[in-house]
């Protein structure tokens, strides 16, 4: 199970792309709303509805096999607002959960301090905000041990098999890369 974190701006293609990629792997998703309502409405107007409210998680009842945070603005800055995420994420970090976040959301992970001494990557200008990493302008993805970022809407694709690809296998990754046509 993997939970995705929504907040109102968030960005569309960064989180539908991913979420699509791994349901094609099989990889149960939850969608978690951090606000009080189930609807969540993206940066240009697509809403999605979550399955849960972050109130109604829990990670000692069930711990995830990845956290992903979709980036957007200011769906970024309203998952950061969020108290109960940044305590589960810190919580998942220590359990040795996986937390991929692309585009702006990288810089919640630097704010939280789980960047330090990681090569980490986000989109353009956010970078002051990954404290403590070792910021990548080169690669547009990156895996550093449990995290993963990406830079952008453009590498949507791309970050949804490096997910897949660290929590099922290359080969599955691979199967799906080619299944798309993304090579």
């Amino acid at each position: 199970m993997v939970y995705v974190f929504l907040a109102n701006g968030f960005e569309e293609t960064e989180a539908i792309c991913p979420i699509d990629i791994m349901m094609r792997a099989g990889i149960e998703v939850e969608l978690i709303s951090v606000s009080d309502e189930l609807n969540v409405v993206g940066s240009h107007g697509i809403a999605l509805k979550a399955h849960k409210k972050i109130n109604e998680i829990s990670l000692a009842d069930d711990l995830p096999e990845l956290i992903m945070l979709p980036g957007g603005m200011p769906g970024t800055t309203n998952l950061l607002a969020c108290r109960p995420l940044r305590e589960i994420i810190v919580n998942a970090s220590e359990a040795g959960v996986p937390i991929a976040a692309i585009c702006a959301a990288p810089m919640i992970l630097g704010k939280l301090g789980l960047l330090e001494g990681k090569r980490a990557t986000c989109y353009g200008g956010f970078e002051k905000e990954l404290i403590g990493a070792k910021v990548s302008r080169l690669f547009r993805v990156v895996t550093d041990g449990n995290i993963i970022t990406g830079a952008g809407m453009g590498v949507a694709n791309q970050f949804g098999l490096a997910i897949v690809k660290k929590i099922r296998s290359r080969k599955e990754a691979f199967r799906i890369a080619r299944s798309i046509r993304f090579i």
